[in-house]
C-alpha cells in the first residue's frame, strides 16, 4: 500500500503535470496497475467498519472634523487592535457628539481615516497588490464567544473567503482540533455543492507539523481529506499575513457583524446552518469595484472548482483506550462510561467534532457521547449500569446515579422491596434508553402523575410515561359529571334463587 505523499506524488503527475500513466510508472517505479487505481480512487475515508480600495480625491468639506478624526486616532495607538476606531464608529461619534461640524458623508469619512492611518501605521516595505484568480478560496480562524443553552462557551470559528468574488463563509465550534477544522470545511463544501481548486491556509497546527529543518509535514487525517476533495494545497509563509488578507479582512467583518451582540442559541448544528443561509444573503450586496453583485461573482466562479466527490467524508479520528474499573475511557483529560462489563478492557474511540462514540473490539457502538471541551469532567451513560444495577438491587442506594434521582424516585425505589427494587429500576432502564436527561425529565412527569391521579405501581407509571413520550398530552383529568345526568339505581343481585336449585342435596367433592 502507497503513503498519502506517494499517491499525492502520483496524482499531482498525472493531473498537474500531465504526465502519461506510463511515464509515471519509470518515474517512481510502481506498477501500471497500482498507478491506475489510486487515479481512479475517489474515496479517502479511514478503512473502519474546509480593502475596499480608497477611493481617490481630497475631501472637500472634512476640515473641520479632520483635527477631532487625528486625535482619536493618534489616540487609538495605545489602544488594543480590536479596540480602536473603525471608520464606521468615528462617523457614528461625530454625528453624536459633533452634528455641527459635520457636513459629510459616511464615505468622505471612510476615505480619509483609511488614508490617515496608512499614514500613521505605514510599513516602509508596502506590499504589491495581489490579482486573486476566480476558483481559489483562503481560510483563517477566529475566537467568539457564545452562549449555547445559557452556557458561555469561548469558541472558535472558521472563515473561508472566495477572494475574487469577496465571498465568504463562517461557522463556528468549540474547539480548535483537527475535526472541528475539517467538519467545518466540510459542511462550507455541502452547501456550496463545490470545492475549490486551490485553498490558502496558515501553518496551523490542525493541518501541519513542522519538522526540525521547517518543513512541512501533513497530519495524515488533513493529507486524506485534501485527497478525497481533491483541492490544492498552499501555506502562507510565516508572518507573512498579507498573502491572504482577504480572509483576515474576513474574520473582522463576521466578528463584528454576525457576532454583535453574542450569539445565543440552543443547537450549535442549527445556529450553523443559519450562518450558511447568511453567507448567501451578505452575498446580495454589490463588489466595492467590480460593478457586480459577490453572488453573481461568486457563481461565476464556482464553474471552475471541482464537484463534490459522490462518497462522503467521514470526519473521525480512532483512538484506543483502556477503562478504569469503572468501565470508564479516558480522552483528552475527560472520562467517558462504556460499560460495567467492559471495566479494565481495551475499548476504540471514534472522535467526531461533536461526539465520542465507545465501541468493543468487534466495532460495535456501546455508548455514544457528546464530545466535552472543558478539562477533567466525566459524561455518564446510565443506561448499561441500570443493567447491572437491576441485578443487585440493594447497591443501588450507594451509586452516583441513585443519588442524582428525583427526590421523588429514590423515594419510591428506597421504599419497595427486593423484588419492587428490581422492577423499578428495569422500568427505569426502559425510560432513560437513548437518552439519559431526556428520559429522565419524562420518567419524572410520569411518576408525577401518576401520583396525582392515586395509582404507583410500576406499571401505570411506565404506561404513563409512554403516553407524554410520544404524544405530549396533558395530564387526564378526573371528569366530572353535570347535574342534569340522570343517576342510575345501584342493581343488586339476589343470588338465593340459585339454592332453589340443589333441592335439599349437598355437593360432594371428592
Amino acid at each position: 500500500m502507497l503513503t498519502m505523499t506517494q499517491i499525492k506524488h502520483i496524482r499531482k503527475l498525472y493531473y498537474s503535470k500531465g504526465k502519461k500513466v506510463n511515464e509515471i510508472s519509470r518515474i517512481t517505479g510502481h506498477n501500471y496497475r497500482t498507478i491506475v487505481k489510486y487515479l481512479e480512487k475517489d474515496d479517502f475515508n479511514i478503512d473502519i467498519e474546509k480593502k475596499e480600495s480608497e477611493r481617490r480625491g481630497r475631501p472637500r468639506k472634512i476640515d473641520s472634523v479632520i483635527p477631532i478624526i487625528d486625535r482619536w486616532l493618534e489616540e487609538d495607538k495605545t489602544a488594543p487592535l480590536k479596540q480602536r476606531h473603525t471608520a464606521k464608529r468615528i462617523y457614528n461619534r461625530l454625528k453624536e457628539e459633533y452634528a455641527d461640524l459635520l457636513n459629510v458623508g459616511y464615505r468622505t469619512i471612510a476615505n480619509y481615516v483609511s488614508k490617515k492611518k496608512k499614514e500613521i501605521y505605514k510599513d516602509e516595505g508596502g506590499y504589491l497588490p495581489l490579482e486573486h484568480p476566480r476558483g481559489e478560496a483562503q481560510v483563517d480562524f477566529g475566537q467568539a464567544v457564545f452562549y449555547e443553552k445559557g452556557k458561555l462557551i469561548k469558541g472558535h470559528y472558521l472563515n473561508m473567503s472566495f477572494p475574487y468574488s469577496n465571498g465568504g463563509y463562517t461557522q463556528v465550534f468549540k474547539g480548535n482540533n483537527q475535526e472541528c477544522f475539517l467538519e467545518e470545511m466540510k459542511r462550507i463544501f455541502d452547501h456550496i455543492k463545490c470545492v475549490p481548486y486551490k485553498i490558502w491556509f496558515d501553518n496551523l497546527s490542525a493541518a501541519v507539523i513542522i519538522g526540525k529543518n521547517r518543513e512541512r509535514n501533513l497530519v495524515e487525517q488533513f493529507e486524506r481529506f485534501t485527497l478525497h476533495y481533491g483541492f490544492e494545497i498552499n501555506f502562507c509563509n510565516p508572518n507573512s499575513g498579507h498573502e491572504k488578507g482577504n480572509v483576515e479582512n474576513k474574520v473582522g467583518y463576521v466578528r463584528r457583524n454576525m457576532f454583535v451582540p453574542i450569539p445565543h442559541f440552543d443547537d450549535i448544528d442549527e445556529y450553523n446552518k443559519n450562518l450558511l443561509k447568511l453567507g448567501d444573503l451578505d452575498m446580495q450586496r454589490p463588489h466595492y469595484k467590480k460593478g457586480k453583485s459577490i453572488a453573481e461573482l461568486f457563481e461565476e466562479e464556482k464553474k471552475l472548482m471541482f464537484k463534490l466527490p459522490e462518497k462522503e467524508f467521514e470526519v473521525c479520528r480512532i483512538k484506543t483506550a483502556i477503562t478504569d474499573k469503572y468501565g470508564k475511557a479516558e480522552f483528552e483529560t475527560n472520562l467517558y462510561s462504556t460499560s460495567p462489563v467492559y471495566s479494565g478492557d481495551e475499548v476504540i474511540l471514534k472522535i467526531t467534532a461533536d461526539k465520542v462514540i465507545v465501541m468493543n473490539k468487534q466495532f460495535k457502538t456501546i455508548a455514544v457521547h457528546d464530545r466535552i471541551y472543558e478539562k477533567n469532567k466525566e459524561s455518564m451513560k446510565w443506561y448499561p449500569y441500570l443493567e447491572v444495577m437491576a441485578k443487585r438491587p440493594k447497591a443501588i442506594k450507594y451509586t452516583r446515579f441513585f443519588n442524582e434521582l428525583p427526590d421523588i424516585w429514590r423515594n419510591y425505589i428506597d421504599n419497595q422491596d427486593t423484588e419492587g427494587k428490581k422492577k423499578s429500576i428495569k422500568a427505569l432502564m426502559k425510560m432513560i434508553e437513548g437518552d439519559d436527561a431526556e428520559g429522565l425529565i419524562n420518567a419524572t412527569k410520569a411518576i408525577e402523575e401518576a401520583r396525582n391521579c392515586g395509582v404507583s405501581n410500576i406499571d401505570s407509571i411506565i404506561a404513563t410515561y409512554y403516553r407524554i413520550k410520544n404524544t405530549n398530552k396533558v395530564a387526564i383529568n378526573e371528569i366530572n359529571l353535570k347535574d342534569n345526568v340522570p343517576k342510575i339505581k345501584e342493581y343488586k343481585a339476589d343470588i338465593s334463587i340459585y339454592d332453589s336449585l340443589y333441592k335439599g342435596r349437598c355437593l360432594q367433592y371428592e
